[in-house]
């Protein structure tokens, strides 16, 4: 007989039993008389009907009696056995000396011991495979040993033991009465008699009872003892939700600095420390798993020639690491097997189609969409393998798979499913991905998309169906790294239609949620997968969006750039749509960089085809984006009647972030007035909302004209407070026009208070900054800032050449502030130069 059938033959059962019993080959070898190479090759299945003599000598070495002798015996016959063998045992098995951590648990467990009395405590300890719960069990077992005086029973139940079917609930009772001193011929049949017996013989007893792997509930429940101050200790890989009375204790991966503190035990290397980088290395790609971890280490303590490094850069370029987790006759994918095989069909081809998810975790709707199946079927499968420990649940009805437990399930699907079958569950996921984020997107756009609709697809799940911003903004950022995550995926298989539609679905989401560098590559990626395309809509929408992000991140050149050819394919296509968006984009560029005639015209131009086309949501924009301009440019009533009917439309539509771009404008402009009361109200009102959606940028926005209006109302500190919140968003978003604004700011804020050395350095700062984004007006602000600073100082000719080089750039762009500079040149009695 082959090695290939060893696990269904006694070389399995023997190395079960031996281990159970705590001892190595070399000890039981050596106890039974035999060599060490008879006992490995019983074990190893090279020998699968050893001789008599030899099966006796093994069973004495071990202690067996009574039915597990039988049922040991018989294996090694090649009898099939009905059930796996009890084999109920007075000792404990050996503690481990390596146990490392859990400090937690264990309080839990040593407390709960000394704390039993008149009831039975029952602890569930349950967690994935090879995550150390009987060795918990163990563990704590030894330290509280002494307080159960009338024994300690440690009962496998088999749960999950190669070649071995689970315990049978009437034989384990079997086994646990022997063991408690009832003779062999006093052992009543069936269930109900034997747990009644069990449960006589254990009554105002106090004896602690490990049951080691169990299956399920109801393999548990008979044996458990029914009155008295006895501990039982029940570990499975199973949540056993049905012991009532049991306190669960579920057990996760090992914290960072357990787990490198069990590898360097583990590895015996007198020269390795808890922060080699290797180590951690190690322990990473372990996914911080106990029983990955002890095989590596084991690894490196028997090659003494291998290196930390040299063991962790394998393991990081391993196609399979869990080749590598081997030591003798275990292994990590071993291990995993067994709870695998505990699954019915529809649940293993739901765990193998998980793998497949490019993101970290999945929900029903997306478990459904790699299934093929319903949300609600999925939903039923999602909670089966959340039982078995091989998805924990991140929060409600979201799940995660270890890293370990991915790659074996993602194995297991390259082994069982055809190509075609996992190329159509990864479609099917796109699909909804796609599906969904476009609609997400159309609810929370600052624009209407322009192009053809897309085609409806073959969605194959019901999804949610968000029905307002709020909605579609709480699904987005729910799946945004799962999004992203297929995004990557889509880019990296070439697919291109979907790296256009998926790149366009998550345009606000990039634009407000992610950083601007990582969001200008991704729309860069869609620009050159619509170019392979020849997808000329794709490639000018892809162009509108990225042009918006690199405006955001106060790149102007490349934002015109990027607009202006957008604007040159939309009016190639005849897009009337397109032209007004790509229009309003570039005027907002053109003011920002000070061209305000320029973004006048442009934004007049859009507000005209908006009107033709009926758009509303583009009315309001280029209405909002005029205003803004007629503001700088010393316009104020009519720019607070722009702004005003933007607001009317945007709260005619419900558009929240457009109310709250509307009242922040609206507050700077009763600002420039010298209203204060009503611009800090509108201001106010503006980061409420902008609070309310997270837009960073707003919040920033609107903190900063808080501060503004807080210093020249003499409420210095609520100036400084509000001042450095909108400068620490805006750095932490990368701003940098924003930054500049800001350090103009603070420094106006410092010289206000008589700090001129403060004042100077920020405005010093605001200048490189201005310079760096190509904003004249920011230049300006920053030399005017440090001209009042050498004003202040006494320095009146320092003074006058700063205004004077700000006058000339405020006179450059039109901007109203060259009227307050020059003013400022005149109280120096300096010669203020012709306009």
């Amino acid at each position: 007989m082959g090695t290939a059938e060893a696990p269904s033959g006694v070389g399995e059962l023997l190395r079960g039993l031996r281990r159970e019993a705590g001892l190595t080959q070399e000890e039981l070898a050596e106890a039974a008389g035999l060599s060490v190479r008879a006992l490995r090759d019983v074990e190893r299945g090279v020998v699968a009907t050893p001789q008599k003599e030899t099966v006796r000598r093994l069973a004495d070495a071990l202690g067996l009696v009574g039915p597990v002798r039988d049922g040991f015996e018989a294996a090694a016959r090649g009898r099939a056995v009905a059930g796996g063998v009890a084999s109920a045992t007075r000792t404990l098995p050996r503690d481990i000396a390596s146990f490392t951590g859990r400090q937690g648990e264990l309080e839990q467990l040593v407390e709960a011991a000394a704390g039993a009395g008149g009831v039975i405590d029952i602890h569930a300890i349950d967690g994935m495979a090879g995550v150390g719960k009987t060795a918990l069990a163990v563990h704590v077992a030894h330290r509280v040993a002494d307080r159960f005086p009338d024994g300690q029973i440690f009962l496998p139940l088999h749960g999950h033991t190669p070649g071995q079917e689970p315990v049978d609930p009437e034989d384990a009772l079997a086994s646990l009465l022997l063991t408690a001193g009832v003779p062999a011929g006093r052992v009543p049949v069936g269930v109900e008699a034997r747990t009644a017996l069990w449960r006589d013989r254990l009554a105002g007893k106090r004896m602690l009872l490990i049951l080691d792997d169990a299956v399920g509930s109801d393999q548990v429940l008979p044996l458990l003892p029914g009155v008295g101050g006895s501990l039982v200790l029940v570990t499975s890989r199973r949540i056993l939700s049905a012991l009532d009375e049991a306190t669960p204790v579920s057990l996760d991966t090992l914290p960072v600095e357990e787990a490198a503190s069990l590898f360097v035990r583990l590895a015996g290397r007198r020269d390795l420390s808890a922060d080699d980088p290797g180590v951690a290395e190690i322990i990473r790609l372990c996914g911080y798993l106990p029983l990955a971890i002890g095989m590596v280490a084991r690894q490196l303590r028997h090659h003494r020639a291998w290196t930390v490094a040299g063991r962790a850069a394998e393991l990081a370029a391993a196609v399979d690491r869990l080749e590598l987790m081997v030591t003798e006759n275990l292994s990590v994918a071993a291990a995993f097997d067994l709870s695998y095989e505990n699954l019915d069909a529809d649940q293993q081809r739901l765990f193998r189609r998980l793998a497949l998810h490019p993101g970290p975790e999945a929900d029903a709707c997306t478990a459904a969409a790699l299934d093929g199946t319903t949300p609600d079927e999925a939903r039923r499968g999602l909670e089966a393998l959340y039982d078995q420990n091989l998805l924990t649940e991140s929060e409600p009805g979201r799940y995660r798979m270890h890293d370990l437990i991915r790659e074996h399930a993602r194995a297991l699907a390259v082994r069982d499913d055809p190509p075609a079958d996992r190329e159509r569950a990864v479609d099917q996921l796109l699909d909804y991905y796609q599906h969904t984020a476009a609609r997400a997107e159309a609810l929370i756009a600052r624009q209407t998309r322009p192009g053809p609709a897309a085609a409806p697809g073959a969605i194959t799940v019901a999804g949610p169906a968000p029905a307002d911003g709020e909605e579609a903004w709480a699904w987005l950022r729910t799946e945004k790294a799962g999004l992203l995550a297929c995004l990557d995926h889509a880019v990296g298989a070439g697919l291109h239609a979907r790296v256009v539609a998926l790149t366009a679905g998550l345009a606000e989401l990039l634009r407000r949620d992610c950083p601007w560098g990582e969001a200008i590559g991704r729309h860069q990626a869609a620009i050159e997968a619509a170019r392979r395309l020849d997808d000329r809509f794709g490639e000018a929408s892809a162009l509108h969006d990225v042009g918006i992000m690199w405006r955001l991140s106060g790149d102007y050149p490349a934002a015109v750039r990027g607009l202006e050819q957008s604007l040159g394919i939309y009016r190639d296509l005849g897009d009337g749509l397109g032209q007004a968006n790509a229009l309003y984009r570039l005027g907002d560029v053109w003011r920002l960089s000070g061209d305000y005639p320029a973004a006048v015209r442009g934004l007049e131009q859009a507000l005209g085809i908006y009107r033709d086309l009926g758009d509303r949501l583009g009315q309001a924009n280029a209405l909002w984006g005029l205003g803004t301009v007629w503001r700088l440019t010393g316009d104020r009533p009519t720019a607070a009647r722009a702004l005003e009917q933007s607001l009317g439309i945007y709260r005619d539509l419900g558009d929240r972030l457009g109310q709250a771009n509307a009242f922040w404008s609206l507050g700077v402009v009763w600002r420039l007035t010298g209203d204060y009361p009503a611009a800090i109200h509108a201001q106010e009102q503006a980061l409420g909302i902008f609070r309310e959606i997270g837009d960073g940028l707003g919040q920033a926005n609107a903190l900063l004209f808080l501060g503004i209006v807080r210093t020249l109302t003499g409420e210095y500190p609520a100036a400084a407070l509000a001042l450095e919140q909108a400068l620490g968003i805006y750095r932490d978003i990368g701003a940098k026009f924003g930054q500049a604004n800001a350090l103009n700011e603070t420094g106006n804020l410092h010289r206000a208070t008589g700090d001129l050395t403060q004042a100077e350095a920020c405005h010093r700062q605001a200048l490189d900054l201005a310079r760096a984004v190509a904003s004249p007006y920011v230049e300006a602000d920053s030399l005017a800032g440090l001209g009042r600073c050498a004003q202040a100082a006494g320095d009146i000719p320092r003074a006058a050449a700063l205004l004077r080089q700000a006058l000339e750039i405020f006179r450059r762009i039109g901007s109203a502030e060259a009227d307050e500079v020059a003013r400022d040149l005149a109280a120096l009695g300096e010669p203020v130069p012709p306009a």
